[in-house]
């Protein structure tokens, strides 16, 4: 043999792993670009019969960033909607008006960059990546209305009567998610957090006509809080002041049912407000009642597994575990349950897809409870402040950033981990693949 390096023959159509992907949010498209990846066939089915620009600010740790980075363009097109707040940092002030610490910016890092943006402009970067770069096939308008499974393969059942069949189903359908309930053999049912937000994005034209709330949009990005009892809120401008965005977490006892997202009033956001620094109302002020919207926060205790009677089912992103706001990784997580399900299911190879959905369960599990957790943490820390402690220690009252969350490479993680679970080259051996 010369020692020009040889490329393994590609794989047949029939020798291929055939994953079927059920919602095309952050979840089912960060897993469906990672199985594309991992040289595997992948198709997803969203019930929307077209993309809608949903929702407002959203972050990716830098554990989400860095596994943007690889995904060929992403980073470099999510960057410019994405708030810069290298000079500026996170202005935090107690709900009296003082300021109390800016917390420094963490360092650039192209290769494992902090992104915070519109939901539904980084979504659609997301998507046209998958769909027009990778060509992956995204039905939308396909509602799905059932699964199944049996020790050979699994798949899907639509609204118009067809049947897609596969050897794995992964559901990635929201909170809502229909395959919970397959996978757990039993209905669930989502918990009032006991919090609810009131959340808003609106562009700076009457921001910056008032002299008093100027400075939040005329130099560019911006992240303030207002820390208070059981309340805070959060301002920031974006796109280089271009927008705003602003966000109320406060106590709310509403029973959650089949809706937790109203039409806000500002009369009710003023009425949290009260006795707060003027600022405070001034900013909301500007608000269009019509971009206003009162979201209760949802809560679901962890499954018990995420994993399917015959192990082809998997459920990912919300599906498997919703987040709080506070926690600022629940997209993140996401991404990197996308990320193990395609590696597991690479290196288990098609012959041992049970085996590879449980190993992504056993590599995901307990990270993604203590990542939950943190949602609480962080919003208690901040609703129960100690102003006194706050004095004397000012950086007691910074936004966690956790190395052991941030630092993760998710990639990396899952390669080291299946190496143990399944060898170093049980994928190749699965797939009927010969050594160089």
């Amino acid at each position: 043999m010369d020692s020009t390096t040889k490329s393994s023959p590609p794989l047949s159509d029939k020798s291929r792993i055939h994953v079927i992907i059920v919602g095309a949010g952050f979840a089912g498209l960060g897993t469906a670009i990672e199985c594309h990846r991992q040289g595997l066939s992948v198709a997803v089915y969203e019930r929307f019969p077209e993309l809608k620009p949903l929702g407002d600010i959203l972050s990716f740790g830098s554990n989400g960033g860095r596994i943007f980075a690889r995904w060929g363009p992403v980073v470099d097109r999510m960057l410019p909607v994405s708030i810069n707040l290298q000079n500026y940092g996170f202005r935090i002030h107690k709900y009296t008006g003082e300021h109390v610490h800016t917390q420094p910016s963490m360092p650039f890092n192209r290769q494992a960059p902090t992104i915070n943006g519109h939901r539904g402009e980084l979504h659609q970067i997301l998507f046209n990546y998958a769909r027009d770069d990778l060509k992956i096939p995204i039905n939308l308008g396909s509602e799905v209305t059932g699964y199944f499974e049996s020790t050979n393969g699994a798949g899907i059942e639509l609204a118009s009567g067809e049947k897609i069949y596969g050897d794995v189903v992964i559901g990635s359908d929201g909170v809502r998610s229909q395959a919970r309930a397959l996978v757990l053999g039993r209905e669930t049912e989502l918990e009032s957090s006991g919090y609810a937000i009131f959340r808003a994005w609106f562009s700076n034209e009457d921001i910056l006509a008032d002299p008093l709330t100027r400075h939040i949009c005329e130099n560019g990005d911006t992240f303030n809080g207002w820390i208070g009892p059981d309340v805070h809120l959060l301002v920031s401008s974006l796109k280089g002041g271009k927008d705003v965005c602003w966000v109320l977490t406060h106590k709310d006892t509403s029973e959650i049912s089949d809706r937790w997202s109203f039409p806000g009033k500002l009369a009710d956001v003023y009425k949290v407000l009260e006795g707060w620094d003027p600022i405070c109302k001034r900013i909301v002020s500007k608000t269009p009642e019509s971009s206003l919207v009162d979201w209760k926060l949802i809560w679901q205790d962890p499954l018990p597994t995420w994993i399917s009677k015959h192990g082809r089912i998997a459920l990912a992103g919300d599906s498997a575990h919703a987040f709080l706001p506070t926690s600022a990784q629940g997209a993140t997580q996401a991404l990197e349950d996308g990320v193990t399900i395609a590696i597991c299911l690479s290196r288990a190879g098609k012959y041992r897809i049970p085996d590879a959905l449980h190993a992504f369960e056993k590599i995901r599990y307990d990270r993604v409870q203590k990542v939950q957790e943190t949602g609480k943490t962080t919003r208690d820390k901040w609703h129960n402040a100690s102003w006194d402690n706050v004095k004397r220690d000012p950086k007691a009252i910074e936004l966690p950033r956790e190395d052991w969350i941030l630092n993760h490479d998710a990639e990396e993680h899952a390669n080291k981990m299946c190496e143990e679970i399944f060898g170093a080259r049980s994928n190749r051996r699965a797939r009927g693949e010969s050594r160089i």
